[in-house]
């Protein structure tokens, strides 16, 4: 079961925004408001589509998204699926890449394509052995880090994969000025 979410912001001028949707960004029982605000603006920004898998860790409101910073277009971005199964079938035939700290392969080294799904786990624990198993290794990525790094903080991880994925398209639909 899934559902869509609306969010209520001030208007932008629709021809910047991207006609058709790039990839799908997938968190995965998402916990910090503030992150998934931002992973949402990345969203609008890039043509990207959002889902949230269950349970999420906050209220699905207006208003604590605009806390998180939401200052963008009256655009529905997110999908919300009830379950991590709920989740796999929707994106059945689909290619997903699974990003960890526990990936074998830099998020770079992936090859990706339109309509390819990034699944990123929860902030303060990532994705569940359980889930991430389910993934051939060269579907498991990680954002390199500095030896004795614990972690990118979640939206700055979805960010840095969502523009080297779109890089790799030549940045289709973005106005380069």
């Amino acid at each position: 079961m899934f559902a869509r979410v609306k969010v209520q912001i001030p208007p932008l001028d629709a021809r910047s925004l991207i006609s058709h949707s790039m990839f799908d960004i997938v968190l995965y029982q998402p916990e910090i408001p503030p992150n998934t605000g931002n992973i949402l603006r990345l969203a609008v920004n890039t043509g990207c589509r959002v889902h949230l898998v269950r349970p999420i860790g906050f209220r699905l409101t207006d208003k604590a998204l605009a806390r998180a910073g939401l200052d963008y277009a009256d655009i529905e971005v997110a999908t919300v699926h009830g379950t991590w199964e709920d989740c796999v079938t929707y994106f059945a035939g689909r290619r997903m890449f699974a990003f960890s700290t526990k990936g074998g392969m830099a998020h770079s080294e992936a090859r990706y394509q339109p309509g390819d799904a990034l699944l990123f786990g929860p902030e303060t624990r990532g994705l569940p052995d359980e889930v991430l198993g389910a993934f051939p290794e060269s579907q498991r990525l990680r954002v390199p880090m500095r030896e004795g790094s614990r972690s990118l903080n979640l939206s700055n991880t979805v960010a840095v994969a969502v523009y080297e994925a779109w890089r790799q398209q030549d940045y289709s639909g973005a106005v380069l000025r």
